[in-house]
């Protein structure tokens, strides 16, 4: 197996998933090669096989692990809150937020090449997309039961929000006008804003 000088298969493999995910983030799934993937690692194309069966499991595997990452680090971190449904939305929105502002190319990947996965890969991304939402959809409805949000329809207000959030992804740079941290109140305000209800007031 070609190989780098000195790397073991574990390094060449999360190289491949480095490689593609910049590779697909920048050109587009359709237009990127596995020899195009093989260069930027740094082996002979055939070697790429040796990691994965196509391009379209590769696609699959980045896509699929981007979402569990997220599924856990939210169960991870909603343990950090109480019960108080305006204290889980609150961290639902940071925690998005900051998760998906340190992974702009996974997400990129996440959202617009899912018209390029098979039926059945489709089905298991579309299903832990559903995992994430009914998330934040449980949270609006403790809070519409606890009588602090007000909400028309359930499900539009969880797609608008998380679509909302993602948003920020498209956008925002590191140097520009706001920063992260101005940007994240900024929209926690509007999302409470949707639920009805006001964010707690920034620090001066």
């Amino acid at each position: 197996m070609a190989r780098k000088t000195g790397s073991s298969g574990e390094k060449t493999a999360r190289d491949l998933q480095i490689a593609a995910t910049k590779l697909f983030a920048r050109h587009g799934y359709a237009a990127v090669s596995m020899r195009q993937i093989a260069a930027e690692v740094g082996v002979q194309a055939g070697a790429l096989y040796l990691y994965t069966p196509d391009k379209q499991t590769l696609l699959f595997d980045l896509m699929r692990s981007h979402m569990q990452e997220l599924l856990d680090a939210w169960e991870v971190e909603s343990g950090n809150f109480s019960d108080d449904p305006k204290a889980l939305l609150e961290g639902f929105v940071r925690f998005h937020i900051r998760f998906h502002l340190k992974r702009v190319d996974a997400v990129f990947i996440a959202y617009m090449e899912l018209r390029n996965l098979s039926d059945q890969n489709f089905s298991t991304i579309a299903n832990q997309r559903q995992a994430y939402e009914n998330c934040l959809s449980k949270i609006l409805k403790a809070g519409v039961g606890a009588g602090v949000f007000d909400l028309v329809d359930l499900k539009l207000a969880t797609f608008s929000i998380i679509a909302m959030l993602t948003g920020i992804n498209t956008w925002f740079r590191d140097r520009g006008r706001l920063d992260s941290e101005t940007v994240e109140h900024i929209y926690l305000d509007m999302v409470m804003g949707v639920v009805g209800c006001k964010s707690r007031r920034r620090p001066d």
